[in-house]
């Protein structure tokens, strides 16, 4: 595939992605950015979500991880539909009784001015982690295949991809992201399934065989019942879906923030719950696709030396695949396309979300003049974009595992706490000091990081090996140790 085709492709790409900006960002205001004036249609934003929540790590990471998990990430899947549920039934109605612009204000009513700049602290700590390393195995992927042969150093594939970014989302902020996800989840979707069904072909692999073949390879085990110590144990998997839903999700301004362009309630719930049962199927559609490629590399040798020129990389297979595989031209420019959408669905979002919690977690702007909160708002693009591009190019020097794992441990020692605080303010009534709760979340967080990093490596519990799960210990503690230090007398609701 040419490199001129692949450029061609990306700038147009992203002409697209600038119409939608012009169209949706007209008469744009604050309001527009945070909250998209609150008329979006619910199942508009449920199909966008799709690629947000999904992104450029699943896009990349899940197919590579089959190898060592096979179909077990489905355990993961299952439990995010019970996380989502709950976020419907028990967190949606709260942000919506509160009519919160950023949901974090939920913090400074239940426990004060300091546990309310921590919560959102740990949210912006937690999606510049995640955002970067998102954008960073995209950009990764791009300089390997693409801007290396072309002379461009790393930094500056960066620099231009995030200058992208704020081009398009600086004016119509969340209202834009709406319809831009809408996009770019439809570009994934179809690559994807156009992958499987092209790779599925050249095997001879007929689509009501696909399970079958695939298992047969070693790669079906859906669930992992043998060994509990193991961190893909069905349980661990279940627990740790639910628990990085509600975390990653539930209690993070960035997915949340969607939701809250709905016009109600009601809607808000219907976007929750078809979101959830159609994510399912689509990750189903990623581990399948993860199948096809191992029995596609066991198939053609020539593919196994390619993918060894870059280090046997599984976040790299995929684009080996795609862009120096015999599949023809179709699957390469599909799989750029779904391979941007997917990257730019979920840092595009991420970066109106960290405007929004630093313009209105940080700023105060909505207790501003009209004409200082635009500035406000304007000046905090701008500091979120460069920290982006900061974080990113120090995890090019840093990130030495598969993707998606090191963002679930990094989420794991900041969701957690935030988590911990929406479980204790929800369940309990009790009240807790301001500066205690906060100083109990930072605590927790870097004590649970140093079991995980210093501990954990060695012989623990037998050989027990945590899995996502270890998001849901962080916040059980942060609830535990909040009710200790907790009095009987109740909070005012």
């Amino acid at each position: 595939m040419s490199k001129g085709l692949i450029l061609s492709l990306l700038l147009g790409y992203f002409l697209v992605l600038i119409l939608i900006s012009y169209l949706t960002g007209k008469k744009s205001d604050n309001s527009t950015f945070f909250n998209g004036n609150r008329n979006n249609k619910w199942y508009v934003v449920a199909f966008g979500m799709i690629g947000a929540s999904l992104s450029g790590v699943t896009f990349i990471s899940i197919p590579g991880v089959i190898e060592g998990n096979q179909f077990t990430y489905l355990q993961m899947a299952v439990g995010y539909i019970i996380g989502y549920f709950l976020i419907a039934f028990v967190l949606l109605p709260l942000y919506y009784r509160l009519n919160v612009t950023s949901i974090y204000s939920y913090l400074e009513q239940r426990y004060g001015t300091v546990t309310y700049k921590i919560g959102a602290a740990f949210f912006i700590l937690s999606r510049i982690i995640g955002a970067s390393l998102r954008l960073y195995l995209v950009a990764n992927v791009l300089q390997t295949f693409v801007f290396d042969d072309l002379g461009s150093p790393f930094w500056l594939t960066v620099t231009l991809s995030i200058l992208l970014i704020w081009v398009y989302t600086h004016r119509g902020g969340i209202k834009t992201i709406i319809w831009t996800d809408t996009l770019q989840t439809l570009f994934m979707l179809i690559s994807v399934g156009v992958s499987v069904y092209l790779i599925s072909d050249d095997l001879n692999i007929a689509f009501s065989n696909l399970y079958y073949e695939i298992s047969g390879f070693g790669y079906g085990e859906v669930w992992q019942t043998d060994n509990p110590l193991a961190g893909n144990y069905w349980w661990k998997g279940i627990l740790g879906g639910m628990f990085i839903t509600l975390g990653m999700t539930g209690v993070d301004q960035d997915m949340m923030q969607k939701n809250l362009t709905c016009a109600n309630q009601k809607e808000a719930k219907k976007n929750m719950i078809s979101f959830s049962i159609v994510l399912f199927f689509v990750n189903v559609l990623f581990v399948v696709l993860g199948g096809l490629l191992f029995l596609y590399v066991d198939n053609h040798p020539e593919m196994c030396a390619a993918w060894g020129e870059h280090g046997y990389q599984n976040d790299l297979l995929f684009a080996t695949i795609s862009l120096e595989g015999g599949l023809g031209l179709t699957v390469g420019v599909f799989f750029l396309l779904g391979l941007v959408a997917a990257a730019y669905s979920s840092a595009d979002s991420a970066l109106t979300s960290l405007t929004t919690s630093l313009s209105v977690d940080f700023f105060d702007v909505e207790k501003k003049e009209k004409a200082e909160q635009e500035k406000i708002r304007k000046r905090s693009h701008i500091i979120m974009s460069l920290a982006l591009l900061a974080t990113i190019l120090i995890f090019k020097s840093m990130v030495s595992e598969s993707v998606i794992w090191e963002l679930f441990k990094a989420a794991g020692f900041t969701y957690g706490p935030l988590l911990g605080l929406f479980m204790f303010g929800i369940i309990s009534k009790r009240k807790v000091n301001d500066v205690t709760a906060s100083a109990i979340c930072i605590a927790v967080a870097v004590s649970v990081w140093c079991f995980w990093k210093f501990i954990l490596p060695m012989e623990f519990m037998g050989g027990y090996q945590f899995g996502s799960e270890l998001l849901g210990v962080n916040a059980l503690l942060v609830f535990i140790f909040l009710w200790i230090s907790s009095s009987k007398q109740e909070v005012q609701s």
